[in-house]
């Protein structure tokens, strides 16, 4: 396999992983230990997002291990890069990864992939304006239709309910943080003090301990922690968890190979493997409006974060007839 196709495989299969994490999340949510009472199902979201973060950090020292690397992020929490990417975990865990949660339990699997697809030009945004990292026009035309379709699918995918609202206010949330996050990183990362793997590492520890000592006993969610510790469950939210720290390894894998706006491009294809995981899983029904809002979504994300030559046709047609 040549290095493209294998950058190409890394990227769809991040983007793949990602979207069996987010499907599966909503499976977690509906099984009765999460639904017994409203108190329980409020605190659901918040114990699995702590088991997640907590059960991937264990996968990537597992990992790190392999790689002959466990203490080496610890190390790195002391140096300036390891402070920022501490900054970029709580607003990608903490912040990104609840409102995501939250949103897949109020608005589904389907519609949160398809929301929180955004996140990159949102990110590019945030780039422009904290970065000074500069938008070509088409650039900004991506932005815009990114943000038209996700209201346009916001406002026609489904009753207006409490619930729903709700659900959006919180992908919206998600969608914040996962964009800033990536801008922290790049800001974080720049020196090359840190590698993309030891940031991970980082980033789900960081995650997992603000929510077992801030978050849950705020909540005072420990009892239900307790519950979920004591059931076959648990063992179905480290699977979930493992596809999570898959998704992130190849996704960072794709970046190295391929390069990010490419990566990029291909992780965020999670919205459209959302759909389709949804239908063979969950028997969601599958509509035009969906699959087309959806669609202008992810083309306008990925005119967001692609290079302006990258965008003109005679270049596009270039490379197709070199391949």
């Amino acid at each position: 396999m040549s290095t493209k196709n294998k950058g190409l495989f890394y990227g769809l299969f991040s983007g793949f992983t990602w979207a069996l994490d987010t499907v599966l999340i909503g499976v977690i949510l509906a099984k009765g230990i999460f639904t017994s009472t409203p108190e329980v199902i409020f605190l659901a979201p918040l114990v699995s997002t702590f088991f997640h973060d907590l059960l991937s950090s264990f996968w990537m020292m597992i990992y790190m291990t392999i790689r002959g690397e466990l203490k080496v992020p610890f190390q790195k929490l002391r140096t300036r890069s390891g402070r920022f990417v501490v900054l970029g975990a709580l607003l990608g865990g903490p912040i990104g990864m609840t409102g995501y949660v939250l949103a897949v339990k109020y608005l589904g699997a389907s519609l949160s992939a398809s929301f929180s697809a955004v996140y990159p030009a949102v990110g590019a945004f945030f780039a422009f304006l904290l970065l000074k990292d500069k938008l070509s026009v088409k650039n900004w035309i991506g932005l815009f239709i990114s943000i038209l379709f996700i209201f346009l699918l916001g406002y026609t995918g489904g009753d207006r309910s409490q619930s729903f609202v709700l659900g959006f206010s919180f992908i919206l949330l998600c969608v914040f943080g996962w964009g800033m996050e990536c801008v922290i990183l790049a800001y974080g990362m720049k020196d090359d003090e840190i590698t993309p793997e030891q940031a991970l590492q980082i980033r789900q520890l960081v995650s997992a301990v603000t929510y077992g000592v801030l978050i849950l006993p705020i909540f005072k969610a420990y009892p239900l922690v307790g519950t979920v510790l004591s059931s076959s469950l648990i063992w179905l939210i480290a699977l979930i968890a493992l596809s999570g720290t898959a998704s992130y390894v190849f996704y960072y894998k794709a970046i190295y190979v391929i390069g990010p706006t490419r990566a990029m491009a291909l992780n965020i294809t999670y919205s459209a493997w959302a759909i389709l995981l949804s239908f063979i899983m969950l028997g969601t029904p599958i509509t035009f409006k969906l699959v087309f809002f959806s669609i202008m979504i992810l083309a306008g994300s990925i005119i967001t974060v692609a290079n302006p030559e990258e965008l003109k046709w005679s270049n596009f047609m270039k490379r197709r007839r070199a391949a």
